[in-house]
């Protein structure tokens, strides 16, 4: 280790069910391709109270496990064979790295690697079946690196997923075409993601829908055009409504829940799109045959990929998406629990909650 790197260091680890802890660690090193970062911001993200709660298929042992995958910080060492990064350097990381030679990973498909689970292949995905985050350091792989802009500072870098989940949306939807009408579901720091970057790329007339006035207010701020309360007005009949009757091009399903999955095929016009980003536990009962005869298309969304994290840091830097407003609350690492708490049960209107491990 180099003598401005500790031996040991503070990191929240999984003992149980729910049973989350700050401990004393040896510090990690880094093999071939990959570095040590000093961790500066991590963000707590909606699956990572179900890892807790639940555990995760392919998750390490409890005792041995740290949590944690919308981090960014500084390179502090670089392992064998790294050319591309030098220490120093300011980055933000996105969760998944593929195997490299399955089926998927050779086309491009390294979030839904086939060897998912398997760190014998070179799978990584941090923060779920490697550690991650919520620790004072980390060590990624080369592959999910990215370099933040000198105008963007940590904590809004550890959103860089949040960006690239939406774009990643886009790209497995078949594209955006600019001046389309677009359908926004869930007003979640990914709804309310998908409602500015759908603006920032040309988009025409945006619908937020939601129960939270708070957070569709949020909406109106990033650029929705009309937000719809579903506790006081019908979602399909508004929207319907306001497109003549038509539809939207676009529904983008953020929330999961199912009678929002059963309403994006609802409101999207003949020939139009759906995307799914929301993680439902239950099962919801869409319209098969208007899917059907109205030769609709649609897609689910896993994590971010094909250099979405890339492009979405460009658009922070170019001031087209703002980050700022989804922060909300930060931490310390010692009062994770406490953050995750504030995250869960969205005290004080918490949207994004950051915890600085080093901080």
């Amino acid at each position: 280790m180099s003598p401005n790197i500790p031996k040991t260091m503070k990191a929240a680890v999984l003992f149980g069910k729910d049973n989350l802890r700050v401990e004393e660690v040896p510090v990690p090193e880094p093999v071939e391709h990959e570095v040590l970062i000093k961790v500066h911001a991590c963000a707590i993200c909606g699956t990572d109270p179900t890892v807790i709660s639940r555990g995760w298929k392919g998750m390490p042992e409890y005792g041995t496990f740290t949590p944690g995958h919308e981090y960014s910080g500084e390179i502090v060492k670089v392992g064998p064979g790294v050319k591309d990064f030098k220490v120093g350097d300011r980055i933000a990381i996105e969760s998944h790295k593929g195997c490299g030679y399955c089926r998927n990973c050779k086309r491009g498909r390294y979030t839904i690697c086939l060897n998912y689970g398997k760190p014998e292949t070179g799978h990584r995905h941090y923060g779920f079946t490697n550690n991650g985050g919520y620790a004072q350091y980390v060590v990624n792989n080369v592959s999910t690196l990215y370099t933040i802009p000198d105008n963007v500072s940590y904590e809004e870098a550890a959103l860089v997923t949040t960006a690239a989940c939406v774009h990643y949306a886009l790209d497995n939807i078949g594209g955006f075409l600019g001046g389309e009408t677009v359908a926004v579901f869930g007003p979640g720091p990914i709804g309310l993601m998908a409602v500015q970057l759908s603006k920032a790329l040309g988009a025409g007339k945006v619908y937020l829908t939601g129960t939270r006035e708070s957070r569709l207010k949020v909406g109106r701020e990033l650029g929705a055009d009309m937000t719809i309360n579903i506790h006081e007005q019908d979602v399909v009949d508004t929207i319907m409504k306001g497109t003549d009757g038509l539809g939207v091009e676009l529904a983008i399903e953020c929330s999961g829940a199912p009678s929002a999955v059963e309403e994006a095929y609802e409101v999207v016009i003949r020939g139009g799109r759906i995307s799914f980003i929301g993680d439902s536990h239950e099962n919801p009962t869409p319209n098969h045959r208007k899917f059907v005869l109205d030769d609709l298309k649609a897609a689910g969304v896993r994590g971010e990929g094909l250099g979405d994290c890339r492009r979405s840091l460009e658009l922070f830097k170019m001031g087209k998406i703002n980050a700022k407003p989804f922060i909300t609350h930060h931490f310390s690492l010692e009062e994770i629990n406490e953050g995750i708490e504030t995250f869960v049960k969205r005290k004080g209107g918490a949207l994004k909650v950051i915890i600085h491990p080093n901080d």
